[in-house]
């Protein structure tokens, strides 16, 4: 063990092993073997179901089980297995202010590492202190941050657990995910005329031009307190002495109202169609709706018991919207009530991505209430 996680908390030492396995989207395999050993070490029954052949995954939806020792309600507890994309190695420091990051210009893969930990910590303190509890399972997911795709792939009817929780969602402790936002993807790809640049520039139709037209005429980003809308990927052309004959654009918007998110996904299209036909292009457009959103309301089992353990900590629970999606929204539409709380990382999906260790502690605290919660239920 190096000296930095020697003289840490356990679920500190522990996210810094974890965040260390690089865990890219589709190369989960070497965290699922590590989260296999643990949920073996905890007792748990593990079983692993077909995702990772179904999405070409690095491994499938891993679920450990502990049965209940008391009557209550049982929990799911899930965080996913995926980062985004690591540029630079990982190695976490722990900073004068009492924070974890990666001492390299690189992602610390905290999202969602640090939930992991947080939730794994907790119930080894609930096996090594023989707490009661109403039966506790645990979801690992992978492939989340590139649509949340373990999750779609996972059937909730294995479960014996009636509510779910998922930490994955920056904001301070405290704060509950009452609603996220519908995630539509517009794919777009202009056909030009390729034609000599230096020789006969005038008989090529730019394929890039056209795009670069569409970008200017599209509305982006923070287009209402409930939508936004990103142009993320352009990719085209041959060669700088060739007008180009093919460009690609990838685009996203967001939003909690589905009327307005209709609105905004038509101006998008609508300035690739424009600047398609002014371009003197042929425009392929196709738009896919990633996840779902969802509303929350407070009488939600799920919230009141969130808000009950909260309270027992002592925290005022704070309804919040979310930016982005999660496991819950493929849980919601399964049919298995869950909820996301925020679990205080920062910066997440870049070089200055940290937590505090502090928060960290809390979070295995908020662990332990939502049991302890579930057994007074």
């Amino acid at each position: 063990m190096s000296t930095l996680r020697a003289g840490l908390p356990e679920v500190a030492q522990l996210m810094v092993e974890l965040c260390e396995i690089p865990s890219p989207s589709y190369h989960e395999g070497p965290i699922a073997a590590r989260i296999r050993q643990e949920l073996g070490a905890l007792g748990c029954e593990v079983t692993e179901d077909a995702a990772a052949a179904t999405l070409g995954a690095g491994c499938g939806n891993i679920l450990g089980r502990l049965a209940p020792t008391t009557p209550g309600i049982p929990v799911l507890l899930c965080a996913h297995l995926d980062t985004v994309p690591v540029a630079r190695s990982i190695e976490v420091e722990l900073r004068d202010d009492g924070t974890l990051a990666n001492r390299h210009e690189a992602i610390l893969g905290g999202d969602d590492k640090a939930a992991i930990a947080a939730m794994l910590v907790a119930v080894r303190e609930v096996r090594r202190e023989r707490i009661p509890h109403a039966g506790i399972e645990l979801l690992f997911t992978p492939c989340e941050e590139v649509g949340l795709l373990g999750a779609a792939c996972f059937d909730v009817g294995v479960l014996a657990a009636e509510l779910g929780f998922v930490y994955d969602h920056s904001g301070p402790i405290g704060q509950i995910v009452t609603s996220a936002p519908w995630h539509k993807r517009i794919t777009a790809t202009f056909v030009g005329t390729a034609a000599h640049a230096g020789m006969q520039p005038e008989a090529g139709h730019s394929a890039i031009t056209a795009a670069a037209d569409a970008v200017v005429r599209m509305p982006l980003g923070r287009i209402a307190p409930e939508t936004t809308a990103n142009v993320g990927v352009i990719a085209g052309g041959d060669a700088t002495n060739v007008v180009a004959p093919r460009c690609a654009i990838v685009a996203e918007a967001r939003g909690h109202n589905r009327v307005r998110l209709g609105e905004q996904v038509t101006a998008m299209v609508d300035a690739l169609t424009g600047a398609a036909v002014d371009g003197g292009c042929d425009l392929e457009c196709r738009v896919d709706t990633q996840y779902a959103g969802y509303r929350l309301r407070a009488s939600d089992p799920q919230v009141v018991l969130a808000e009950r353990a909260f309270a027992r900590l002592g925290v005022t629970p704070v309804h919040v919207p979310g930016g982005g999606g999660s496991d819950v929204n493929m849980l919601l539409r399964s049919g298995f009530p869950a909820v996301n709380l925020c679990n205080a990382m920062t910066e997440v999906h870049s070089p200055s991505e940290s937590i505090a260790v502090t928060d960290l502690l809390a979070m295995v605290d908020v662990t332990r209430a939502i049991l302890a919660e579930a057994v007074a239920r």
